[in-house]
């Protein structure tokens, strides 16, 4: 009996491990476009860094990830996020995210392990232990007016469920309005009032700020958002916080929000949903 207790202990070591690992749904945008006020369009996708950095820490920790987008298409990751300066300046670093994407295959349009929203629905909210939205401007397009999202967030919401996001990503949370569809379209076209009923009225949250999203305006050559995050959110209900200087890495923890603001804050997001997955 002696000799069988190291093999029990490790037993139940090995055990307590598996028991341990999570099945975090990743949510993306399928979108590669934003539509600008101007009628013009801005290339976009999900930012590399902001998916891939929190992905490594989830897949390293032995969690299992299932990626979704609304309609299952593969989501295209925005070209100029493919650049060493979100990754500290190290082209290895880069390099190493890229190929861990590749080999996943999720921007394959043939083989990619996308699935729907509607699939997530039809399997079960319940298999999911944590969502994570990554930002890149596509979810400005897709995410936000969403309804099938804004029925996932809510059963996480409900069921005090980890819901990390980053950068754009947390605009997705306005999928969660009533009726986002007809919502979002009004605060496009300039309505003021508080939209009623808000499941996140309250939060202490963050995005990337309108500060930061007038010194990326360039890169819209000239165009304008329709919306932008920080003042949708604040619009809805939300207790905005950002950090003083722009582009450096800030995270808000509200019950089951975990907010990231900036593509310099998706490390910092993917460690604190590690973290709450223990």
């Amino acid at each position: 009996m002696n000799q069988l207790k190291p093999l029990i202990a490790a037993l139940l070591l090995t055990l307590a491990g598996a028991s341990q690992a999570a099945n975090v749904l990743v949510v993306l945008s399928d979108s590669d476009r934003l539509d600008l006020k101007d009628g013009n369009t801005y290339p976009t996708g999900f930012y590399l860094n902001e998916l891939a950095q929190p992905l490594k820490l989830l897949l390293d920790a032995g969690h299992e990830v299932t990626f979704a987008t609304p309609t299952g298409k593969a989501p295209t990751v925005d070209a100029t996020s493919l650049d060493p300066m979100y990754f500290q300046g190290d082209a290895a670093q880069l390099k190493q995210h890229q190929d861990l994407i590749a080999k996943l295959d999720i921007t394959s349009s043939q083989r990619s392990p996308v699935i729907s929203l509607a699939r997530v629905e039809q399997i079960g909210y319940a298999r999911y232990d944590a969502v994570y939205v990554p930002g890149g401007h596509a979810p400005m397009q897709d995410l936000i007016r969403s309804a099938a999202l804004g029925r996932l967030l809510t059963h996480f919401h409900q069921a005090g469920k980890t819901t990390a996001l980053v950068c754009h990503g947390p605009a997705a949370l306005l999928s969660a309005l009533n009726k986002p569809e007809s919502a979002i379209g009004r605060m496009e076209q300039g309505s003021k009032a508080t939209p009623p009923g808000w499941i996140y009225a309250g939060y202490r949250m963050t995005v990337i700020s309108n500060q930061e999203e007038a010194l990326a305006k360039a890169a819209l050559k000239g165009g304008t958002m329709k919306l932008l995050p920080q003042s949708a959110l604040e619009q809805a209900g939300a207790h905005y916080s950002s950090n003083a200087a722009p582009w450096t890495s800030h995270v808000v923890t509200d019950r089951e929000l975990i907010t990231g603001q900036n593509p310099a804050s998706a490390l910092q997001v993917g460690q604190a949903l590690v973290e709450r997955l223990k």
